[in-house]
């Protein structure tokens, strides 16, 4: 029988901040993760394929802020009842599982992929080109925010499976991370479009933001399926 061997991480959870400007607002403000008490895990060797209990709990918890944290873009430009962060990845995920099979990408993977994308906002929040934040200040904050929550998880095969997968989406290093850059684009467009629809507002700078970028063979196809029936709309 194989020998299992324990360790103890105690981890200290401190207020951490980050202050972003935005124009609509006159800050938001990120908690990077807060806590009354220390928090001590107890996570098995590597050797293990789930996290403890309570490691699990903590990190759901910090992701509980994906659901409430409405997506920067649809806020600043007046949207009522905005989707948050996880609206946005959960289409994304069905995006992945209705998807055609396509040689050389496995399908599995981009789900995955596409429900952990955006997960560092958890903690950093949803940083928009309007921020002002340089993309290099941007990467190293969402950098540190997933080597946290995947520390928060207890390291092994599960925390070290989701920051690959964050860190492939990342470099677009993959098929896969190509289909869901793809994916990221198509719901935002899709998304535009329904609020065009629904609220009576021109959203055309979406459009355009993503015109020409699409990687994938299926991403045009879908972007292209969008357009038809905006301009139909129109």
């Amino acid at each position: 029988m194989s020998r299992l061997v324990f360790s103890s991480i105690t981890t200290t959870i401190t207020n951490k901040s980050f202050f972003l400007s935005h124009p609509s607002f006159s800050s938001f403000h990120f908690k990077f993760f807060k806590s009354s008490s220390s928090s001590r895990v107890s996570t098995m060797a590597s050797s293990s394929s789930s996290p403890s209990p309570s490691s699990a709990i903590d990190f759901l918890t910090l992701c509980h802020s994906l659901k409430s944290t409405k997506r920067a873009g649809w806020v600043k430009r007046d949207i009522a009842g905005p989707e948050s962060i996880a609206d946005h990845m959960y289409r994304m995920g069905l995006m992945a599982l209705i998807s055609s099979d396509t040689p050389g990408v496995n399908r599995d993977k981009c789900i995955k992929m596409a429900i952990v994308h955006d997960i560092a906002e958890a903690i950093v929040g949803d940083i928009t080109p309007s921020d002002g934040v340089p993309k290099e200040e941007k990467s190293r904050r969402e950098k540190e925010a997933i080597d946290h929550m995947c520390k928060l998880l207890g390291g092994g095969p599960r925390a070290e499976e989701i920051h690959e997968l964050w860190m492939e989406y990342e470099e677009n290093s993959t098929n896969e991370a190509k289909v869901v850059k793809d994916f990221d684009k198509i719901e935002m467009i899709l998304q535009a479009l329904e609020y065009e629809n629904e609220q009576n507002k021109d959203l055309e700078e979406f459009f355009q933001s993503t015109a020409g970028k699409f990687q994938t063979d299926l991403g045009k196809a879908w972007a292209l399926e969008i357009a038809s029936r905006r301009k139909k709309q129109g």
